[in-house]
Order: C-alpha cells, then structure tokens, then sequence
C-alpha cells in the first residue's frame, strides 16, 4: 500500500490544567492553542469529555467547543469525544445542533461510550437513572435520525436547532466494539491509542474488512489518535514528557492530580511495575526534535494506513506547549 503522506493532521487538547493554574488558564491556553491551529493548517481541533479529575478542564465539552469556535474562523471544532451514555441524547442533539447553528459547517460529534469517570462520579451524572451502555447503539441511531431528518413531517419529539442539520458523527474507540459498531453503521471511526495502543491495528482491520456504505460515508474513513511532544532537541522533549508519565502514574494510582512539572529523573516516581504499565499505555507516543516526529508520523501512516491522524500533547508549560504542535504541523509538511 502507498504511504499517506498527505494525510490530515488533527489535534486533540483535554484542556490541561498544570500545576499552579486554573482551569481558566487552561481555556487561555486552549484558545491559544486553537487559534496557532487554525493559522498552521490543522484540519480540525477536538477536546473530550472527562470528569471529576482536577488535571482536565474539559468535563463541559460543548460549552468550551462554543468558546473556542468563537475564537476561530475556519478550525473545525468537535468533541473527541462525548460519552454518549452520561447523558440524553435529546440533550446532547440540542447542544450540538445550537453548535451547528452558530458555527456551521465547523462542529464534528465525536461520540464514546466509556464513561470517562469512576463509578461514584458515573452516579453523580445520573447514570443510575438513565443511560448505559448497552443502549449506545441505538442512541447513536437517534441522533442520526435527527440530524439526517428531511421532508414535512417532524419528528415527534425533535431537537430544536438540530433537526436535519447534517452534523458529523464519528465513533470513537479504544477496543473492537466501536470499530464493529462504526463499520456497522458506516460512519467514521476514531481510535484512542494515545492511551490504549494494543487493539489498534485489529481495530483498525475489523472496521476496514466490515464496513457498509451508509448515506453519511462511502468507504471507511479511519482516524488515529497518538501522543507526540516535540522539543529543540530529543533531550529536551523526554524532560517535558515526563509530566504526561507522571499524570498517567497518579491516574493508575487512583489520584488524579494538575498536570505535574517536568521532573529529570522518573526513576524515583515509580515503581517497576508503574513504569511497566505506564510505558504501554503511552506506547504510541513519539517523543523527540522535529526529525524524529517526522519519523516517526512516516512510520505510524506505513503501519495503519490511518485516513487522518490526531495528535495530544499533555505539557506543562504552556510556551513549550504550543511550539510542539507547531513542530509536529513543520514535521508532517516535511513527508
């Protein structure tokens, strides 16, 4: 198969809040983020819904995509994605079609159906009342209905704005179930190996082999999700990485915590078998000067064959931050 060398670069952003800052920070740097984005070429820009952890400010998605939207011209801004099952689609149809209508043809719905939480926050989210995941297939379907509606007659119960609006759905996954249910449905699918990378080339094979040409999509369209922290210099991107080992640490001790500074040393931070863990879960991250991340996107294309690829970048400061997406965009053009 050809390299895809020119395929899209994307970015994901969780809204990081570093030690120190707030969550109003974060949004600060987000829209920085955005804004550089949109001016390097990057073809859409995404945020993902997460709750109850004090290092990501994303839990509103919507409402920080709207933020950014109205900070942008061109960027397509989506939701990378929604946990559909924390909440009605009704509600989430409505908040996206209010999207659609203010920034048309700009607003992607990246939808999920992990929880994005622990339990006693799922609880908190009313997911004991409504909502789950074995529902997520259909609730998918209804949102659809929604959006794809046309002629006269209304829906009985309608999001308004929303209804017949066209808004893009894409699935998203971190194992087998979404790239089934994406080729299912023949809708785009997204793959979460920036921190689950071991179903990703069967994943992507699964939704490939068995997709179905839908009214929405012709032929799979398959996007990958990675980490990438780009530095001057190979030594200087390992220091800034090591605040994205250590968040992921606190994460599997069960305390998430701010984003924590570079460290020179982890070797004190962790024990074997952290370190084990944590090296797998960020397996899929390249690390290193602009040569080295334009290696290593080269390889990641020749391996997945990936349509478009997105890159997340969890660094603490916030200048470091910005010049290591605009190394990755420099990196990509050089294919």
């Amino acid at each position: 198969m050809p390299d895809k060398k020119n395929a899209p670069l994307s970015v994901l952003d969780l809204a990081p809040i570093p030690q120190g800052a707030s969550a109003r920070d974060a949004f600060h740097t987000s829209r920085s983020l955005a804004q550089q984005s949109e001016k390097l070429g990057f073809h859409r820009y995404w945020v993902a819904e997460h709750h109850n952890m004090s290092g990501i400010a994303s839990a509103a998605t919507s409402v920080l995509i709207g933020y950014l939207a109205a900070n942008t011209e061109t960027l397509r801004l989506g939701s990378g994605g929604i946990m559909l099952p924390n909440h009605a689609p009704l509600v989430i149809a409505e908040q996206f079609g209010t999207l659609e209508s203010l920034y048309p043809g700009r607003i992607d719905l990246g939808l999920g159906r992990a929880p994005g939480s622990d339990q006693r926050t799922m609880i908190a989210l009313r997911r004991h009342m409504a909502g789950h995941v074995d529902n997520f297939p259909a609730d998918v379907a209804e949102l659809i209905r929604w959006f794809d509606h046309s002629g006269e007659e209304k829906p009985v119960v309608q999001p308004v704005p929303g209804t017949g609006l066209k808004i893009p759905v894409w699935l998203l996954g971190s194992s087998l179930y979404s790239a089934q249910l994406a080729a299912q449905m023949g809708l785009p699918f997204a793959f979460a190996s920036h921190f689950a990378p071991d179903m990703l080339l069967q994943a992507l094979h699964l939704y490939r082999e068995n997709f179905k040409p839908s009214a929405r999509l012709e032929k799979p369209y398959a996007m990958v999700c990675v980490n990438v922290v780009a530095a001057d210099s190979e030594r200087d991107a390992r220091f800034l990485f090591t605040s994205m080992q250590q968040q992921f640490i606190n994460l599997r001790r069960g305390k998430p915590a701010p984003l924590p500074a570079p460290v020179e040393n982890m070797d004190n931070l962790w024990s074997p078998s952290e370190q084990y863990g944590v090296q797998q879960a960020l397996s899929m991250s390249i690390v290193g000067d602009k040569e080295k991340v334009r290696q290593g996107l080269a390889a990641l294309l020749r391996e997945t064959q990936a349509d478009e690829v997105m890159v997340n970048g969890q660094i603490f400061d916030r200048a470091a931050r910005l010049n290591s997406f605009e190394l990755a965009m420099q990196a990509r053009n050089e294919l």
